[in-house]
Parts: C-alpha cells; sequence; structure tokens
C-alpha cells in the first residue's frame, strides 16, 4: 500500500481496533471524528468496517474516511484499512473471545507492519483484553513479546505509564511478584534509567529529572528490610548520575509519588508493575497513556483495559486515548 511516515506537517499514526467486545471499536470511532486528532495527524485505522461503521453509530459520529484493503494503494491521507476478518455479529459485548482477540491481534500486526515499513510513523491501539488475546494466541504474554515477535527483533524495550506531564516507568513488569526481588540488579536499573531518560527526552524535556523508588518499605532502612535499595539500586543511580542522567534516590516507595505530583520530578522509575501502576490509575485513571518505549517507532495506548461493563453504551471517556495519539504523534514528528 502506498503511503509514508508523515503526510505534509502531520505525522501519520497507524490505529489498531482493540477488543471487539470493549470499548475500543467506539473509541477508534471518536478518535477519527476527534478535532484534535485530526489536527495533529493523519490516521491509518486497522479493522473491519463493519464493526467500526457499528461503533460510530454506537459513539453517534461520522467521519470522513473512506476504505481500502491492505493490499490497495491509500485512496485518502486518512483512510481505514478493511481487513474483512469479523461479522460484528459473531461477537457478544463484554465477553471475551477466541474470535475477538483474533481480530484484535490481527489488526495490531497489521499496523506494526505498516511502521515497519515507513509507512506509519507510530502505532496506537484501542484497549485489548489480554484473556481474549491469549485464547487466539496461547504463547501471548503482553504487547512488548507480541510485538518483538511481529517485528522480528529482540530489543530492550520496557512499558511507560504517563498522565499529564508525569511519566512512570519500572524494572520488571508481567513477572510473578515472587520472582522481582531476584531480578532487581545493578544493571538493569541503569538499562531503566538510561531507556527513561532517552524516551522523556524524545518527548521534548530537555533535562529530565528522574526518581528512582525502592524496593522494599521504606527503601530497606538501611538494610533492615532487604539490601536490594544499597547493594544494587543505590549503585545504578549514581552509574546513571556519572553519565550526566538527572537521577536520584531510591526514595521510600511510599511517599515518592506525592513528591512527583507536586513537581519534583518528571519520571518515576519503579521496581514493579503494582507499585507505580496503582499510584498513577489513583491520580487519573482516565487520562493515562501507556507507551511501549525501545522500538524502533512509538507505541500508544491508553493505559485503561477494555471496559467491558460500558461497551456498547456510547459512554466510553475518550480522554486516554486521545492522549495516547498527541503523544504518538508528538514523539514520531
Amino acid at each position: 500500500m502506498a503511503g509514508s511516515a508523515s503526510s505534509g506537517s502531520k505525522t501519520v499514526l497507524a490505529l489498531a481496533i482493540g477488543d471487539p467486545a470493549g470499548i475500543g471499536p467506539e473509541l477508534a470511532a471518536k478518535l477519527a471524528a476527534d478535532a484534535a486528532v485530526r489536527g495533529a495527524a493523519e490516521l491509518i485505522i486497522v479493522g473491519d468496517r463493519r464493526v467500526f461503521d457499528r461503533a460510530c453509530g454506537i459513539a453517534g459520529v461520522s467521519p470522513d474516511l473512506p476504505t481500502a484493503r491492505d493490499d490497495q494503494a491509500a485512496p485518502a491521507a486518512t483512510y481505514f484499512v478493511d481487513l474483512g476478518h469479523l461479522d460484528p455479529d459473531s461477537i457478544k459485548v463484554g465477553v471475551a473471545s477466541r474470535e475477538g482477540g483474533a481480530f484484535a491481534l490481527a489488526n495490531y500486526r497489521t499496523c506494526l507492519k505498516l511502521a515497519a515499513s515507513g509507512r506509519a510513523g507510530a502505532v496506537c491501539f484501542t484497549p485489548f483484553n489480554k484473556a481474549a488475546n491469549r485464547m487466539a494466541h496461547p504463547p501471548y504474554d503482553d504487547e512488548i513479546s507480541y510485538t518483538e515477535g511481529v517485528l522480528g527483533i529482540d530489543v530492550e524495550a520496557s512499558e511507560f505509564n504517563i498522565l499529564e506531564g508525569l511519566w512512570n516507568a519500572r524494572v520488571t513488569s508481567h513477572v510473578p511478584l515472587s520472582a522481582v526481588a531476584a531480578l532487581i540488579k545493578r544493571d538493569a536499573v541503569l538499562r531503566r534509567i538510561r531507556l527513561t531518560d532517552t524516551m522523556l527526552r524524545g518527548s521534548g524535556i530537555a533535562k529530565p529529572r528522574i526518581a528512582v523508588a525502592g524496593l522494599n518499605p521504606h527503601a530497606g532502612d538501611g538494610g533492615n528490610f532487604g539490601h536490594e535499595d544499597e547493594a544494587e539500586i543505590l549503585p545504578a543511580v549514581r552509574d546513571a548520575i556519572a553519565e550526566g542522567i538527572e537521577a536520584d534516590g531510591p526514595f521510600p516507595p511510599d511517599t515518592v509519588f506525592l513528591r512527583a505530583k507536586r513537581g519534583d520530578f518528571d519520571a518515576v522509575l519503579t521496581m514493579y508493575h503494582d507499585q507505580g501502576q496503582i499510584a498513577m490509575k489513583l491520580l487519573g485513571f482516565d487520562h493515562g497513556v501507556t507507551l511501549l518505549a525501545g522500538f524502533p517507532f512509538p507505541i500508544c495506548t491508553p493505559a485503561h483495559g477494555s471496559a467491558y461493563d460500558i461497551a456498547g453504551k456510547g459512554i466510553a471517556n475518550l480522554g486516554a486515548s486521545r492522549a495516547a495519539l498527541l503523544l504518538a504523534a508528538r514523539m514520531a514528528g
């Protein structure tokens, strides 16, 4: 399909419709009609046109969006790629299914290939449902490993959560809590500090201020509550400072976000998934963005899930999805 990663002054974003049993289709419909998004980027929306058109009716929008098959030339700067792979009548709203997971992953895979070929500058997707994705693709662990498989690369990738200028990075992610302590090593922490610094600079922050959380209560309390903070995390912070990165810590995990919220830091690097996720979602569940960092192009999605409980009602909040696309456009531009 003809095209490029930019159209005039606008970045081209490839947008995959996520789980069809959730709010993903109606969010995609609203994004296609959103003035802020259309002003910042051209969109290639990927899915099944029947699913999308039904979602437009639910969302009460009528975006001007010509259609092409995935092997056809682009009919306009912003358009819909119709894979023709899901009858919406075959999906029960609010129920995870193999068909729904296959639909979402096919859309995402197509978007990744569009970006890998240079036809899009970034990839975005409306919420997936991990259970449905595993039904369709049993080896599925998370978006990072799936993306590596599609692109055929092995990179230092990580999830970031962003909320109104505050970033949260993490050293470990989708691993059991019982395995976390053994993974907190000096080199691993340092690599994540470096990646955090790089990503924030890429988003337009010239000199990022990075707070590093401890692993244990009170950041170990001088060794009384564990030794990882002093033995692994502190040396990594010092290494980063020696490289010119503005990092500090380790800070007690239960207070570091209070300091970040008041503006002392641009990012908090946490040691495991929920250590940061709980804080960020309490700060603003409806507006958080997840960035998959470390790939050759930005990959962004809203931080919330597929919201089966409100799917099909037309009331899904667009805030996080809009923020995800605007961040992707800014980073890819």
